[in-house]
């Protein structure tokens, strides 16, 4: 169509050469008259050829934004979660723009420049034809053209690339402005902002100016060589007149036909910048699609997995020759019941769940669920087998029961309202107006973190995997909102795998087995009654929902920098894991020093317990302890002795009474209101100031 389109462009020369040569010279109007209505028959099919060639290129591009789009978004969404995180957010972003490029090149003026640029050609072929003088002019202007089209491609294309690059870092300060901008607000950090902000915002605003000189350079010597190709047409071919070689009608309609040859050299120099950037985005994607995909298809068929969990000896780490984060790890999951993940931060808990979930291919070694290797199944059926909630409650635009079905869009109303009520969104859904169709905002922006969190929960749930993963689930919610989870987690773990990150000691009371890592490697695994008293010194209190284990003394809590004893394995201590913090010794109550399963001293009482003017010691908790007969009976005569020594120190302070009434009255005011302390070990009696008075 565009060769049709460039035969028609023949037409006004043409009319104009027959007009100055026959009509103006001779008085044909007849002749006129005739061109007239053929010109109007001409300029009507060449706008219909025009109109047809835009609508054409209109479809091309549409096709092409269909197809580059649609292969783009499979292809990121298939990508290793590893190859998404190694780019930054603005790149991927730019992406999408780099198929924006592809398709304006191929369907806008600089394809249209490419389907005209042959037909130069032919107008040059015809100029020899009318105006065989004036034809070496455009035979020396022509490859001069062409030769600052080469040169504007090769300077300007370093340019445009630095200049692609300070957009994607600005695009990327951008982004994290807009992320943190609740922080940027509360802080007013507006003002430590402000000066990255201009230095990248100059930075991009240089390089594009650095461009467009150089873009504009070039430009503007391509329309000083239109003037001068004009100039030097003009002039050979009035000489050629003058000399009778060349007609007045011949140079006219030379000078139209150079136009229709110098106009699309012209554009070639100005839209070369188009080019280049075409060039560099299909690179990109290019790049982008020879990128390794994860598995598409299946190597096994297996039914619903019961959520066994095997790692066998794995090696994970960021990046080749990099430090492994993960170090000879062997592990194994029993199906069913809930089973936590704890250590110091940095420990690797959260990578060995991405590999737990397939989304870290370990550089040695292979998890396995239920027994098959996880790397033989497709991404899809994976995530269909475990639910994952991250620690970070990511939400989409939409309403709650959108972002609940994200994970299966045909889920049925019961299905969601079970996994609702299980993660508890149906408590405080039922109070909103609309329900489950709330609009939440922009990634959730209506709610709070903990209802956010609470959603994640449900949209993991939906679907009914066997396995389900969870990283600090509890971080956004209150205490009772904690001891909700912690009972609704054991609920799920009777028939499903649950597997969590936590340091709340709620939610590690709710565990049946434990694992504690450090520096990548595992230091402790085992049931959570085993392990939790080697980690924490007691026992974490969580609520009703598993009976405590006692009668038996607890492991010392280890001191920061304490190295484990050979008997009990290896400790996490302050900087390992999440420990209590000790209770400071007070009366009738062990220090912190004090071996397990050793006799309590019961101290002295009575106002001399008590120097005169310090503050009163904090009372600890009245729990009992189970102690063994044979410290029993000791701490009972050392109580009986002690009995004794009080009777004759009262004795004694009710003679000083007598003989100072005044100081008497202040000793009972003290002695009524002392409060009881904390009863001896052994004993069930309350030791009370007042009553041993």
């Amino acid at each position: 169509m565009s060769a049709f389109v460039n035969l028609l462009a023949l037409a006004v020369p043409i009319f104009t050469l027959q007009v100055y040569d026959r009509v103006v010279g001779s008085g044909g109007i007849s002749t006129l008259e005739g061109l007239l209505i053929g010109m109007v028959i001409v300029l009507v099919f060449d706008y219909i050829l025009r109109q047809s060639r835009s609508r054409i290129m209109q479809r091309v591009a549409m096709r092409v934004d269909i197809i580059i789009g649609r292969k783009l978004f499979e292809k990121v969404m298939s990508l290793p979660l590893q190859a998404l995180e190694a780019q930054p957010s603005a790149y991927w972003t730019s992406l999408f723009r780099d198929a924006d490029t592809v398709r304006n090149t191929l369907s806008g003026a600089s394809a249209i420049l490419i389907a005209d640029l042959p037909f130069a050609i032919f107008f040059l072929g015809l100029i020899f034809i009318l105006a065989p003088p004036v034809a070496p002019v455009m035979v020396v202007m022509l490859p001069i053209f062409m030769f600052i089209a080469w040169r504007s491609a090769s300077e300007t294309a370093s340019a445009s690339a630095d200049e692609r690059q300070s957009s994607q870092t600005r695009d990327s300060f951008i982004n994290e402005l807009i992320a943190g901008r609740t922080t940027i607000k509360a802080l007013s950090l507006d003002h430590s902002m402000r000066p990255q902000w201009e230095e990248k915002h100059a930075e991009n605003i240089e390089r594009a100016l650095a461009r467009g000189s150089k873009t504009d350079g070039f430009s503007n010597f391509g329309a000083t060589l239109s003037l001068i190709t004009t100039l030097l047409l003009t002039t050979v071919g009035a000489l050629a007149i003058i000399d009778q070689k060349l007609t007045m009608g011949a140079l006219i309609a030379t000078n139209m036909l150079s136009g229709r040859i110098m106009g699309p050299a012209n554009q070639l120099v100005t839209q070369w910048r188009t080019y280049t950037s075409f060039k560099q985005s299909v690179e990109k994607l290019g790049m982008l699609f020879n990128t390794a995909s994860e598995r598409q298809e299946s190597a096994v068929q297996i039914e619903r997995p019961n959520g066994e969990i095997e790692l066998e000896t794995i090696i994970f780490s960021y990046g080749e020759g990099g430090k492994p984060v993960i170090n000879d790890v062997s592990l194994t999951i029993k199906a069913r019941g809930v089973h936590a993940l704890v250590g110091r931060n940095g420990s690797g808990k959260s990578t060995l769940l991405k590999i737990i979930q397939g989304l870290y291919r370990p550089s040695k070694g292979r998890v396995l669920l239920d027994g098959a290797d996880l790397s033989q199944f497709t991404r899809d059926e994976i995530s269909s087998w475990i639910g994952y909630v991250p620690q970070e409650s990511i939400l989409f635009t939409g309403t709650i029961r959108d972002n609940i079905t994200l994970r299966k869009t045909d889920a049925t109303d019961e299905e969601v309202l079970k996994a609702a009520e299980e993660a508890g969104v149906h408590q405080f859904v039922i109070d909103m107006p609309d329900g489950y169709g709330t609009d939440i905002g922009e990634s959730g922006a209506n709610l709070s973190g903990g209802q956010r969190q609470r959603i994640a929960i449900a949209r993991a749930l939906i679907g009914d995997p066997p396995v389900l993963v969870l990283d600090e689930p509890s971080s956004s919610l209150d205490r009772q909102a904690e001891q909700e989870l912690r009972r609704t987690l054991v609920e799920i773990g009777r028939d499903r795998t649950v597997i969590i990150v936590t340091h709340s000691p709620i939610l590690l009371a709710a565990c049946d087995d434990l694992v504690a890592m450090d520096r990548g490697k595992i230091a402790l695994a085992g049931p959570a009654h085993e392990i939790l008293p080697k980690l924490f010194g007691t026992a974490p209190k969580g609520g009703g929902d598993k009976p405590a284990t006692s009668g038996g003394p607890t492991a010392k809590p280890a001191a920061p920098n304490q190295q484990p004893g050979p008997q009990q394995g290896p400790k996490l201590g302050p900087q390992q894991g999440t420990q209590p913090a000790q209770r400071p010794a007070g009366p009738g109550g062990p220090g912190p020093n004090a071996k397990p399963g050793a006799p309590a001293v019961k101290p002295p009482v009575g106002p001399q317990s008590r120097p005169q003017g310090a503050p009163k010691p904090v009372q600890p908790s009245t729990r009992s302890t189970k102690v063994p007969p044979s410290v029993q009976n000791r701490t009972q005569k050392q109580q009986r002795a002690q009995a004794g020594g009080q009777q004759g120190a009262a004795a004694q302070s009710v003679n000083q009474a007598n003989q100072n009434p005044k100081s008497a009255n202040i000793d009972q005011a003290q002695a009524r209101t002392a409060k009881p302390t904390r009863p001896a070990p052994g004993t069930n009696r309350p030791v009370n100031t007042r009553e041993e008075k």
